[in-house]
């Protein structure tokens, strides 16, 4: 027997032994994470996913897993650069104001938002939240027309706030067009009187390319403003994540959830070039208490650059209580050019979050949950074709719209899971990485999806009735 020969068969067998290691770790991994979901909805006060938490301690906001830690500073010349199609995690302090820099050229459009995470009980006021834009090599603000800042409102209760600022190429356009250095700044504004506790930043750069052809530069002057029949019949369970990167798909239905007051829930929804996005946020009834308040549930809307669409809020006196996206246009390049923020906003096919909030006074009046929240979502319209454009998106693919989409949407596969791809995945990637040939590829295949199926067949009865058995029990306590 050869040296070569040898050495084919002992790569063969470690590629088998890892690929294997992998499918054994599979069940328990999926239900491991079962049962993190079930434990953050089941979260008190003073827990965030089954481990206890103190007074002012962080959010449990979960950053992209392959987030760059970067430090802003104080002078623009200083600042470290942002790749395109990154995720960074940084934080900001009590009014602070901070750079980071960018590399453009005279061709992409450039679009930066930012997510503060304020500590959990800290004090925020009304006026208090972040601001973003982006400036060109002289210190001039670039106009694009997006809005730039987010602020906690009315409700004044400490919650992730996104914000985010373009730089955007066009012949309307009068600033911020040649290539060149360009900075982003996040600003944070804290009124006296506010915890003055740092925030966790999470930035995400995204790069659009340009078109092949140049359209027209004017937005639509009539779209289908209607209402529509909410969506019906009774809603499946859907567990929310805790950021954009764990946000769990959702298709058109009804879906059911438990939110506690003080916390934030995040989904999902893919929305095609061509299609219209309807959503409804109910809070339950609460099970004691009195009073009411204003401002307790906001459902905002983010498109797939985080970028502020809309939002919807309501307040709460104890009974089931509707808030309701208004009817927005069907997605299409040109709305980038429309002054309402409403309708710019859907400028983009791919994934769109729906981020729910319950104030955090609702606890003091009503009880601190969890409260049954249910989301009826419809996304109306077949899809059609988007704009040709002249380059690649970075990330890859943010702007489409795929069957692996649509299927993530049907099973409610987290953002998470959609990066690496899941286990199955890993899997067959760690047989690509050994250099098994194709047949033995295939054999191998088949062995792994069975033994997949079968273990989780055999986890899923018992891990799915000791969920059911916490859920009734939360809901009658």
């Amino acid at each position: 027997m050869g040296r070569r020969t040898v050495w084919w068969r002992g790569r063969t067998v470690l590629a088998w032994t890892a690929a294997l290691c992998v499918i054994a770790a599979l069940p328990v991994q999926a239900q491991a994470q079962t049962s993190a979901q079930w434990q953050g909805q089941g979260q008190g006060q003073g827990e965030v996913r089954g481990r206890p938490v103190a007074a002012g301690a962080s959010d449990p906001y979960a950053f992209a897993a392959d987030a760059e830690p970067v430090d802003g500073t104080a002078a623009a010349a200083d600042a470290a650069r942002l790749a395109p199609g990154k995720t960074y995690k940084s934080s900001v302090g009590n009014n602070g104001k901070l750079y980071y820099r960018l590399r453009l050229d005279s061709a992409s459009n450039a679009y930066v938002s930012a997510t503060a995470i304020p500590r959990l009980g800290t004090k925020v006021a009304y006026s208090d939240g972040i601001k973003v834009f982006v400036q060109d090599p002289a210190g001039n603000k670039c106009f694009s027309g997006d809005a730039g800042d987010a602020r906690f409102g009315a409700t004044e209760s400490p919650r992730p706030l996104t914000a985010w600022a373009s730089r955007r190429i066009g012949a309307d356009e009068y600033s911020c067009q040649a290539a060149g250095t360009y900075s982003v700044v996040v600003e944070r504004t804290s009124r006296a009187g506010s915890s003055p506790d740092d925030w966790d930043l999470e930035l995400q750069y995204v790069s659009e390319p340009a078109l092949k052809k140049t359209g027209r530069a004017t937005a639509p002057e009539t779209w289908n403003s209607a209402s529509p029949e909410a969506v019906g019949g009774a809603a499946q369970t859907r567990r929310g994540g805790t950021s954009f990167n764990e946000a769990s798909a959702l298709e058109q239905g009804a879906w059911r959830d438990g939110i506690r007051a003080g916390r934030t829930l995040y989904y999902r929804v893919p929305v095609d070039w061509g299609q219209q996005i309807y959503a409804t946020a109910e809070l339950g009834g609460a099970s004691g208490g009195d009073g009411f308040l204003g401002n307790a549930l906001v459902m905002a809307l983010y498109n797939p650059v985080r970028a502020f669409v809309d939002d919807a809020r309501t307040g709460y006196g104890g009974k089931a209580q509707p808030a309701a996206l208004e009817p927005l246009p069907s997605v299409a390049y040109e709305n980038r050019y429309a002054i309402d923020d409403q309708v710019s906003g859907m400028r983009f096919a791919g994934w769109y979050y729906l981020a729910v909030h319950l104030g955090a006074a609702v606890a003091e009046k009503f009880g601190d949950g969890p409260y049954d929240l249910t989301l009826r979502v419809r996304v109306s319209g077949s899809g059609g074709e988007g704009p040709a454009y002249a380059g690649t998106a970075e990330p890859r693919g943010v702007f489409d719209v795929t069957a692996g989409d649509r299927a993530a949407a049907a099973n409610g596969a987290s953002a998470a899971g959609d990066r690496d791809g899941g286990g199955g995945n890993a899997a067959m990637k760690l047989v690509a990485v050994g250099g098994i040939g194709a047949g033995s590829v295939l054999v191998l295949g088949l062995g792994v999806w069975t033994m997949v199926a079968r273990r989780r067949a055999a986890a899923a009865a018992p891990v799915g009735a000791a969920a059911s058995r916490q859920y009734e029990s939360s809901r009658a306590r």
